[in-house]
């Protein structure tokens, strides 16, 4: 039998014991739910287009335990399974690649806060939503992702950062505590997982096992205010970025950008088109040494914006969302980015723009205690844009492509656990793999 076929199989199974409002088939739905923002890479968006890799069927299961369920029944016939949250992923992690069904988690949304503060929610649970439920107890999430309205499964399953980084690092960094976790061997069972034995869990596309609820940590509140200002040259800029790692309280974000990605932002605050903007998430009682740095430098301050709902829209600025604005407002060409790191951003920032042809901008964060950037240019091709790999290595500067959607971090811990979980590797197939997509639907997860 086809996977289409033995897809059937298992709806109908699931249609009989959980209830046929868990299964659809739509057309439209089928194509929309297998896509994320992969979109986001000209190289991707050739690779992995909507519309190419549809699943068979989506699942929505609405309890932990009904996750599990639906896995035992897929192992049974041999059907491939990939979790998806609310799709805001870059990197194609929700396309099926070998059809099968989409396990659609956003039904799984309970929050609680903890005794100790820290929070434990389903993982389909909205960002947005659980840092509301946070706040209103008097804590501040770790981190969330710059695309807040992201689950907290997709987050930790595919994101990586966010804001909150400055201080608590990445997803990996300590931010999850426990995880439940439903795998793909066949039990129907939940296993719970917590400290380090999460890590073969995070930021591993699912193919260790489906990833149900989780607890993260959390810090008392703090006040948080939107700053903006604006300086002459990128130098000026950065002498200020660099300065804000001394603060006594480490900012939540601080993302700046050259005059040209300036225009396309999306803010209430009027922004100069003519200078660079820097745009910090500050601790209130930080934000009046950060005045004084900006005017040492020679900037000024355009806004100080003290709703805590500004810092959410600034936080929509940060890595990779002013590729999005550039993208946006001018269809009429495609760009690209790459995502580096380095103290090259800071003192010779000219070194990094040479590694590309033409007109190369810059997006600049911290993350932990350097400097992160995207680097953004006019596409041209894929040999182009991979041709710079080697160009950062020998300048020094860290560079991971988003243009990929392949499992790239713990690789061999990654691969060990999912020998154990997903024995048929049947969950999210094609993300664990020697990176050769195959244009085909067969079975490229072998392991």
């Amino acid at each position: 039998m086809t996977i289409s076929q033995r897809t059937s199989l298992v709806t109908a199974q699931v249609a009989d014991r959980l209830g046929a409002d868990r299964v659809e088939t739509d057309p439209a739905a089928l194509v929309k739910l297998s896509s994320d923002w992969s979109r986001m890479s000209p190289i991707l968006q050739e690779k992995v287009p909507s519309g190419r890799y549809v699943a068979d069927a989506i699942v929505r299961p609405r309890t932990e335990q009904e996750v599990a369920d639906v896995l035992a029944m897929a192992y049974e016939h041999d059907v491939p399974v990939v979790p998806r949250g609310a799709g805001t992923g870059n990197y194609g992690q929700a396309t099926p690649f070998t059809g099968g069904i989409i396990l659609d988690l956003r039904g799984l949304d309970a929050i609680e806060v903890l005794a100790d503060g820290d929070v434990r929610a389903g993982a389909g649970a909205r960002m947005t939503k659980i840092d509301k439920v946070a706040r209103e107890a008097g804590r501040d999430l770790w981190i969330f992702p710059s695309t807040k309205g992201s689950t907290i499964g997709g987050f930790i399953g595919g994101g990586s950062a966010g804001t909150g980084t400055i201080e608590h690092g990445t997803t990996s960094d300590g931010f999850v505590t426990e995880l439940t976790v439903a795998p793909m061997d066949g039990s129907g069972r939940l296993l719970t997982v917590r400290g380090e034995e999460t890590l073969p869990y995070i930021h591993a596309y699912g193919v260790t096992g489906v990833v149900t609820s989780v607890v993260v940590r959390t810090d008392p509140a703090r006040d948080w205010v939107a700053v903006y200002a604006a300086f002459d040259s990128w130098d000026a800029m950065v002498a200020v970025h660099r300065r804000l790692l001394d603060l006594p309280v480490l900012p939540r974000l601080a993302s700046g950008d050259e005059p040209a990605l300036v225009p396309t932002l999306t803010t209430n605050v009027d922004l100069d088109p003519a200078q660079h903007s820097l745009r910090v998430i500050a601790e209130a009682s930080t934000v009046a040494a950060i005045e004084s740095l900006v005017v040492a430098a020679g900037g000024s301050v355009r806004a100080c914006l003290e709703d805590y709902a500004a810092t959410d829209l600034l936080s929509g600025m940060s890595y990779n969302h002013p590729v999005y604005f550039l993208q946006r407002a001018h269809r009429d060409r495609s760009w690209f980015h790459m995502e580096t790191g380095g103290e090259l951003y800071w003192t010779d920032a000219d070194r990094v723009r040479e590694v590309y042809d033409g007109p190369v901008w810059l997006h600049l964060e911290l993350m932990g205690r350097g400097p992160l950037a995207m680097v953004v240019a006019e596409y041209v091709s894929e040999e182009q844009v991979l041709a710079g790999i080697p160009r950062f290595d020998e300048i020094g500067v860290g560079v991971h492509s988003p243009h990929q959607w392949y499992v790239d971090r713990n690789l061999e811990l990654v691969t060990e656990v999912a020998r154990e979980r997903d024995p048929k590797g049947l969950l999210n197939q094609g993300k664990l793999t020697d990176h050769a997509l195959v244009d085909t639907r067969v079975n490229i997860g072998v392991r």
